[in-house]
């Protein structure tokens, strides 16, 4: 069975090991999946399975995506990944993937988009250390030197000030703590990119 599914974020708190230490976690919320297509090789190229999360309103979707769901005899969903598998043969259009695919003490790489913090200047963006506050320095923010003086252009590349945020991140090596398959929800130890309520994707790590 593979190891990947899509969800929800839904926020971080705490709760106590064996041992009585505090171990802060995000709760996701972990499908469920339902396959809507098996890639195989002699038709695709490639072996993986297609799964769809979460209800979509009719109104919505629109005809192409409409028609790939009715050929699957299935209703709308509102995102679509795929899961690179090596037997697709092992699933079903329509089954239903939930979050027991995991178990407590399993790895797990947990991708979603960072939080967007709009445009930035190096020291916040990139931790650049800020210049003189004191004796008529009026350059106490900015980027600095740009170049050398036998350099004639700025090299690809650059730390400069720029947007912040809002690109796809992925924590690896995380670790499910607990696992609640009747409200489809995982425990992971720490933090996983995105704000509340946003999408991620979680696959799990080969032993």
């Amino acid at each position: 069975m593979i190891k990947g599914i899509l969800g929800r974020k839904l926020g971080m708190t705490q709760i106590f090991a064996e041992d009585g230490t505090v171990v802060p976690v995000t709760v996701l919320e972990a499908g469920p999946c339902t396959v809507v297509q098996k890639k195989t090789v002699e038709t695709d190229g490639y072996s993986s399975i297609q799964v769809g999360f979460g209800e979509a309103a009719q109104r919505k979707v629109n005809k192409p995506r409409r028609g790939h769901f009715a050929q699957a005899g299935l209703e709308p969903k509102l995102h679509l990944c795929e899961f690179r598998t090596n037997n697709p043969g092992k699933y079903e259009v329509g089954q239903e993937i939930k979050a027991d695919v995991f178990a407590p003490g399993d790895k797990v790489n947990v991708s979603g988009i960072s939080r967007g913090k709009g445009f930035a200047g190096s020291i916040k963006k990139w931790g650049f250390r800020r210049g003189p506050m004191t004796h008529g320095s009026r350059y106490r923010r900015g980027t600095g030197s740009l170049m050398t003086s036998a350099m004639t252009r700025v090299f690809p590349g650059r730390k400069m000030p720029g947007r912040m945020g809002g690109k796809r991140i992925t924590t690896r090596n995380l670790e499910v703590v607990q696992v609640d398959p009747e409200k489809n929800l995982l425990l992971v130890k720490g933090s996983v990119p995105g704000a509340k309520g946003a999408l991620i994707t979680i696959k799990g790590v080969a032993n």
